[in-house]
This record gives C-alpha cells, sequence and structure tokens, in this order.
C-alpha cells in the first residue's frame, strides 16, 4: 500500500505541475548527465551507421580498397595519390545506393612519393613504403590522370593497407544493427510467453517456465555459437541466433511484472466489460510494465553487441569482406605485442565505448523510473 501511494503520489505530482508522466520521466532523465551523454554517444554511433559510406574516407564496398605498400601506417598519417582512368567505366551510384552499398573507385588509385609536369604528361615516383627515389618512375599522359589528391589516414591502415577509420565506421552498423535485431526478437518471445505464463497460470506457467529454465541452464554462448552452427555462418544468421538466447530475461521480468499486475482493478473491469484475453494483456497490462522491458531492452542492447563481437572474434560471427569490430580485432590482434597494438585497440575501444553508453542508459532510465527516489 505504501508503495502504490507512493505510485499515485508520482503520477499526481507530474500532473499538478501542468505536465504528464512522461514529461516528469523526462525532466528526471535529463538531470543524469551521465545517461543524457550516453544518449548523445549512441546518437553519434547511429549516424555514422546510417550514412555508411557517405561520410566514409574509404567509400568502396565493405571499405576494402587495399594498399599494400601502406601496410600499418600510424594514425594521422598522409599519403599521396594519383587517380588514374582504368577504362572499366563504373558509372554513377545514387546517394541512397552509395548510402548502403558504397560505390567502386572512379580509377586506379595509386600511392606515389612526387609527382611532376613535363610537357603533356606527368611524371610520377610511386610509393614502395621504404625510402623516396626508391620507387618506380611512371609517366601518364595529362589525359590519364584524373587528380592527384593527398589523404590522411586518421586512424592508420591495417596490415592489408586499408583505412582502419572506414572500417571502424562501418562496423558500427554489424553492432548496432545486431542489438537491434536481437533486442527485437527477444522482446517478441519474451513479452508474449511471459505475459502467457503469468496471465494463465498454471500448467501453460509450469510448461513455459520449464523451457524457460532449460535455456536458462545452457551458457549463453555456447547456446550462440550452437544456433549459429544450425543456421550457417552470415549476417543475418548471427542477428537470430543472437536474439533466440535473450529471450529469457525478458520473460522472467514480464512474469513477474505481470503476477503483480493481473489482479489490479483495471484489470477485474477490463475482464468483467467481456474484453478478450489479447486486448487485456497487449492494451492493460503490457503497457503498464513497459518500464523495466525499457531498461532489460537496453542492458540486453550492450550484451547482443558484446555476444557479436565474441562471434567475429571467433569466426563464426559477420564473415568478410564486411568489416566487424569483433573481426578487426581478431585480424590485428597479434599486432599488440608489436608497434602497432592501435590496429586492436581501436576496434576495441569503440565496443567498450557503446556498451558502456547502453548499459549508462538503462542505469539513466531506472534511476528516472525509481519511485522510491
Amino acid at each position: 500500500m505504501r508503495l502504490r501511494k507512493k505510485q499515485q503520489q508520482f503520477i499526481e505530482t507530474a500532473t499538478a505541475k501542468g505536465g504528464s508522466f512522461s514529461a516528469l520521466f523526462w525532466k528526471r532523465f535529463k538531470r543524469n548527465k551521465m545517461a543524457m551523454t550516453s544518449i548523445i554517444v549512441i546518437v553519434l554511433f547511429a549516424i555514422v551507421a546510417l550514412l555508411g559510406y557517405l561520410i566514409t574516407p574509404d567509400h568502396t564496398p565493405y571499405c576494402n580498397q587495399q594498399y599494400l605498400e601502406l601496410a600499418s601506417l600510424k594514425p594521422f598519417s598522409k599519403a599521396t595519390f594519383v587517380i588514374v582512368d582504368d577504362s572499366i567505366g563504373h558509372g554513377k551510384t545514387g546517394p541512397l545506393h552509395t548510402m548502403v552499398k558504397g560505390r567502386p573507385l572512379e580509377g586506379t588509385a595509386i600511392p606515389i612519393y612526387s609527382h611532376s609536369t613535363i610537357g603533356d604528361s606527368i611524371e610520377v615516383e610511386t610509393y614502395t613504403g621504404s625510402v623516396p627515389n626508391d620507387g618506380e618512375v611512371i609517366r601518364y599522359a595529362a589525359s590519364e590522370v584524373q587528380r592527384i589528391e593527398r589523404r590522411t589516414f586518421f586512424f592508420g591502415t591495417d596490415t592489408y593497407g586499408r583505412d582502419v577509420l572506414s572500417q571502424v565506421m562501418i562496423g558500427s552498423r554489424v553492432s548496432l544493427s545486431v542489438g537491434f535485431i536481437a533486442v527485437a526478437i527477444a522482446l517478441l518471445i519474451g513479452l508474449l510467453l511471459g505475459a502467457l505464463a503469468a496471465y494463465y497460470g498454471g500448467w501453460v506457467d509450469n510448461v513455459i517456465m520449464w523451457l524457460i529454465n532449460v535455456v536458462w541452464s545452457i551458457p549463453t554462448v555456447l547456446l550462440v555459437i550452437a544456433i549459429t552452427f544450425a543456421l550457417g555462418k552470415g549476417f543475418w544468421q548471427v542477428f537470430i541466433a543472437v536474439g533466440l538466447t535473450m529471450w529469457v530475461d525478458v520473460a522472467r521480468v514480464v512474469r513477474g511484472q505481470v503476477f503483480a499486475v493481473k489482479e489490479k482493478e483495471y484489470v477485474e473491469a477490463a475482464r468483467a466489460l467481456g474484453y478478450g484475453t489479447p486486448r487485456i494483456i497487449f492494451r492493460h497490462i503490457l503497457p503498464n510494465i513497459i518500464g523495466p522491458v525499457i531498461v532489460i531492452a537496453a542492458s540486453n542492447f550492450a550484451t547482443a553487441i558484446l555476444l557479436e563481437a565474441g562471434l567475429s572474434f571467433l569466426g563464426i560471427g559477420v564473415q568478410p569482406p564486411m568489416p566487424s569490430w569483433g573481426s578487426m580485432v581478431k585480424e590485428n590482434y597479434g599486432q599488440i605485442l608489436l608497434d602497432n597494438a592501435y590496429q586492436a585497440f581501436i576496434p576495441g575501444i569503440a565496443i567498450m565505448i557503446i556498451v558502456l553508453a547502453f548499459m549508462l542508459l538503462g542505469n539513466g532510465i531506472r534511476d528516472a523510473l525509481d519511485i522510491k527516489s
């Protein structure tokens, strides 16, 4: 009864101030500086993932343009390129196509040390990775050369000469996508089974709880690996595998919440009015327990990102050439003992930042919904 009075006082306070429950929730949430910072970080990652190849320095598909001469460049290294027509005729791609799938280079990009104009031709010295005056001197007709440009590799390059910044930016797509889809699958299954178990009780609750306990008893990583082997390796398979292992948490929370809510007066009134079970569950019960579900969804989002990174590190997640933070760590973890540890640290730091952001977001939502405070 005391908790119920606090809930009523919480809602009345919001109404008395000319607002609503959601307005007071947002006001309390904004006081949490760490939670607000986490939202900013998540939104920035989401914008980068959405725009994709439109803003990556390497806009080729999968950011897989390799320059073996430029392998393992340090962060903020610069290189000069001559862009030469290759007479392939790639054709133009629209902004939407480029954003989703990227676009190939308009010509062949060749790293060079220097260039000079001689009459109607351009003479360049190709980059070898050692010292100037050691490369091959090539002369191109001026009509063959599209442009000469200087690029900065802000995060350096990996052992294959690929731009690390571009791969990290596109890798955010995989992490956020697996989190979103896996959490959606987990919510769909968990809300349904948890609500049915608590609402009907009896043998329905016993069967669903037996299933929950069986899934709960299997280590999550082993279960994800088993489902991945059953479905096969690939982009969508890992999403489904992660989602099918995360619904147990949601179901347990929903079951407990529905047990506490189903005997309320408004639920009894809905039954007395003759409303069907689906309407009572989805329109009267679930909307009133959405707070704890949102908190656990934010936590599961972080868990899904970690699981995907772990699967990719083991080689059974997203497959090359699609960049993934976990696969980037796998490809470069040997560099940790060498002078190029940044190649593994940068994607690892990206994983840490986005996971921490979702955990802080979940804590902020929990604190804002805590009626005891």
